[in-house]
This record gives structure tokens, C-alpha cells and sequence, in this order.
């Protein structure tokens, strides 16, 4: 059976991952930018580790902790893709601070903010709809 915690682990994972990208050599181009879409400088890959720290404790402490995590990280995440589509700079990097909207082809744009609104859309579902049926 899939439970939150097995999938905020799942996330602690994913998220170190998505820190480590700068790290992989073969991962960037010669501008720096992962697969060649967007680039990730020191504070987004804080960013994922904190957030990578964050899914492993509440993992580690229990179901509600991982459903809080999954909520909260997923609503935070997958708002920061939507204002990245919609805008072409997010908050969580404090983007739509420092460049505000920014005209960027809309296919780039999907490409670029689809780790979040991915990431953030199934974190929000599974803490709604995963183990809903028992107690807290």
C-alpha cells in the first residue's frame, strides 16, 4: 500500500535530485541551464535541499506530518509553476521580485515550470486522496 510517508520519502529523494543537477557533469550546457531549459543557481538548490529536509523529517515523524508536508510543500510548489507560467518568473526563487514578468516563448515557459506544477499538483492530491479513510 502507498502511504504518505513512503511518498514524502519519495520526495526527499526526488528533491536532492533536483539539487544535485549542477553537480552531474554532462546534465548542464555550456550556459549552465539543466537539459538544456532552466538554470539552477546555489539558492534553488538551498531551496531543494531545505525542501528535501523538510519531506525527510515529516516522513520520519508520521502520517500527519508527511500529509502536512505534502499539502503545504505541494500548495507552495505548484503555485510557484502556475505564477511561473503565467509569468514567466516564480516566487520561490523570488523571480517575480527581481525580473517580474518576463516575455518568454509559452513552450519554454510549460518546460521550465513543469517540475513544479508536477511535483506540487501530486503532493496536493496525495495528501488529499492518499490514506483518506483513516484516522489521524
Amino acid at each position: 500500500m502507498i502511504t504518505l510517508r513512503s511518498i514524502s520519502a519519495v520526495y526527499a529523494i526526488v528533491l536532492l535530485g533536483a539539487a544535485s543537477l549542477n553537480y552531474i557533469p554532462g546534465l548542464t550546457d555550456s550556459e549552465g541551464r539543466a537539459f538544456g531549459i532552466f538554470a539552477l543557481d546555489i539558492f534553488d538548490d538551498l531551496l531543494h535541499v531545505a525542501s528535501a529536509l523538510w519531506a525527510a523529517i515529516a516522513a520520519w515523524l508520521g502520517r500527519g506530518a508527511a500529509r502536512k508536508f505534502l499539502l503545504y510543500f505541494g500548495i507552495l510548489y505548484l503555485g510557484d509553476g502556475l505564477l511561473g507560467l503565467a509569468t514567466g518568473s516564480g516566487y520561490l526563487d523570488l523571480g517575480i521580485i527581481n525580473y517580474g514578468v518576463v516575455d518568454l516563448d509559452f513552450g519554454f515557459k510549460v518546460l521550465a515550470n513543469l517540475p513544479h506544477i508536477a511535483l506540487g499538483g501530486i503532493a496536493v492530491l496525495s495528501a488529499l486522496l492518499v490514506e483518506r479513510n483513516k484516522g489521524a
